[in-house]
């Protein structure tokens, strides 16, 4: 132990909590079991069901077939180890040494000043660390496998890594092994208990409780922006907001959220809602609130998403408006949806959309980032199998996909903060949105998944037919605004930035800092992450970057001056309902309520 660490007076258990902990546990878990037996009844899960086994059976083939390089991985491996040993014995001996290896910026599972400071936990931290980088490095260098095998045995073996680090076990964490001596154990057993509780929520699978779900509740402390519903489809529906100006833009604004998540991730709070600030900034903003399906919606299509969602909001327009030239934005899936349609419109010469912006959204999936791990035909013929029975993808599913991508904040800094801290999560909106999962229909995601992440027929002219015609992405006409996010890891923005070269209308296109969610809701008034712009859009995304501009604080604004430079013509304000439809019930409405759980 170092000099300046406290000594830790070890506390007794308390042997009345761990008596009645036991007894929990055993009543809890023969619920738990017998929940879990009657999923696995009902299901038959492939032995495989993600397609590893032979991916790491080829990287083992072609590994082997070049030994020397596999003996100079680990003679290197083992040089490092032994530098780690001579660094360690001579900082026990008083010297001052510099680290062997540091983990990336930004890496917080060795927060706690143990992991520095005690010449022990400083070596399980190394020792992990240069182990890590051997086994990575080990399946990357292996010659001769096809692009998607690599990709494939590269994300599984991080996640290996990422399960292996000694923060996520009991006897190599020095803040866990802290917080039990000073409780006597009581935190294991509350963590024991958070452990039940989440296999309970997950009928019998670890389904990990993010946030203090108790804190939250739509429509009254999130997702609370006045408006109406006006209107609604099966699939959707349509929120008009209340005006906060005298005056509004003419053309309505049309918000279309994807469906693999719920729309109030743009409407949180007041502070950092994106629907708030543009009623401020003078838009009739109408939003899709997309249902939660169930088995009845099994057959409901992405044409269906089209005719029930894009243009019958459209028709709705019109009438509380009077208005048949609108805005449009779409998110993510929402955003796709958008240019579809807009194809699917330009070839049937309808012209009511007049601006498309899209936010993180792919168009061309042929470098699909670490999505496309899940995307090969033994895994889809699998997850078809299981939508086929139950008629919808459940939401917990793709919840842990995206989880995944993230293992180590999305996955196993709860484990040690339930689990073995036994602490409760911290209420947190956004965690309780992420945790707000939805299901898709069996028809949609297989036709999603196979035509575009799969096959890339969206980018492809005349590829896809909906509704009876061919459409193709180039003939889109209208100006075009893409914000895309530096570090995001469900829409690489360099994926993204391919739609600059296919759309044949004026683009703008804008790089926000952060990610997925935090680089597209980032109000101005947070002064947090920048923007890059750049008026030329070169072939080549890097080129971009290269002479592009870093811009302070929020891309908001930008887009405001961009939207309205198209047209800032104004009307009185409308209030939902006065129109040609009459208000159904208040914002946020039924739909975003129903859970996946439900």
């Amino acid at each position: 132990m170092s000099q300046n660490q406290e000594p830790i007076n070890p506390k007794l258990p308390d042997p009345a909590l761990v008596t009645r902990t036991m007894a929990e546990v055993a009543e809890r878990g023969q619920r738990i079991v017998a929940d879990f037996l009657k999923r696995q009844s009902e299901e038959t899960p492939s032995p495989d069901p993600f397609n590893i086994g032979s991916a790491f059976m080829e990287m083992t083939t072609r590994l082997m077939a070049n030994p020397a390089r596999l003996m100079q991985a680990q003679i290197g491996f083992w040089q490092d180890y032994l530098t780690l040993w001579n660094s360690t014995a001579r900082r026990m001996l008083g010297e001052q040494v510099a680290p062997v290896i540091s983990e990336p910026k930004g890496d917080r599972r060795f927060k706690d000043d143990a992991w520095r400071e005690n010449e022990v936990f400083d070596f399980i931290r190394q020792s992990y660390l240069l182990s890590a980088r051997y086994f990575v490095n080990a399946v990357q260098g292996a010659e001769g496998l096809d692009p998607k095998t690599a990709q494939k045995v590269d994300f599984y073996t991080r996640q290996f890594v990422d399960a292996m680090s000694p923060a996520n076990f009991l006897l190599t964490n020095p803040e866990v092994l802290r917080r039990t001596a000073e409780t006597g154990g009581a935190n294991l057993l509350k963590g024991l208990s958070n452990l039940l509780a989440d296999l309970e929520r997950g009928k019998g699978r670890l389904r990990i409780r993010m946030t203090d779900d108790t804190k939250f509740k739509v429509g009254e402390n999130i997702a609370v922006t006045p408006g109406k519903v006006v209107f609604e489809t099966p699939l959707m529906q349509l929120i008009q907001y209340s005006p906060t100006t005298e005056t509004v833009l003419k053309r309505p604004l049309l918000i279309l959220p994807p469906w693999i998540n719920k729309f109030y991730i743009l409407d949180l709070r007041p502070k950092n809602s994106f629907i708030r600030w543009a009623v401020e900034q003078g838009h009739t903003v109408f939003v899709c609130s997309w249902v939660n399906p169930d088995e009845t919606l099994a057959e409901k299509g992405f044409e269906d998403y089209m005719t029930e969602g894009v243009l019958a909001a459209l028709e709705a327009i019109e009438k509380a408006t009077g208005e048949r030239e609108v805005n449009a934005i779409g998110y993510c899936l929402g955003g796709t949806l958008l240019a579809t349609t807009l194809a699917h419109m330009t070839a049937r010469k309808d012209n009511r959309i007049k601006s498309a912006t899209y936010f993180v959204t792919m168009t061309d999936f042929e470098e699909a980032g670490e999505l496309g791990v899940f995307i090969d035909e033994e895994q889809l013929k699998s997850l078809e199998d299981k939508m086929q029975k139950r008629g919808f993808l459940e939401g917990a599913e793709m919840a842990t996909t995206f989880n995944m991508l993230r293992a180590n904040d999305l996955i196993w800094s709860f484990v040690v903060n339930n689990y073995l801290l036994g602490q409760d999560p911290f209420p947190f909106d956004l965690l309780y949105w992420n945790d707000d999962s939805t299901r898709m229909p069996a028809r949609m995601h297989s036709f999603y998944l196979r035509r575009m992440y799969q096959q890339n027929d969206l980018v492809k002219p005349g590829e896809i037919e909906l509704l009876g015609t061919k459409i193709d992405l180039r003939k889109i006409k209208v100006p075009s605004y893409m914000i895309s996010t530096r570090e995001d890891h469900i829409a690489p923005w360099k994926s993204t930035y391919r739609g600059t070269q296919i759309y044949g209308g004026p683009i703008r296109f804008v790089l926000a800092a952060s990610g997925h969610i935090a680089g597209v809701v980032n109000p101005p008034d947070s002064g947090k992450y920048s923007h890059w712009v750049n008026e030329q859009l070169p072939p080549s995304p890097d080129d971009w970057l290269t002479g592009a501009t870093e811009m302070a604080g929020s891309w908001w604004p930008d887009w405001q001056r961009w939207v309205t430079a198209l047209n800032s013509e104004r009307v009185p304000a409308r209030v939902p309902g006065s129109g040609a439809l009459p208000a159904i019930e208040d914002a946020p409405g039924r739909y975003v309520r129903v859970m996946a759980t439900d």
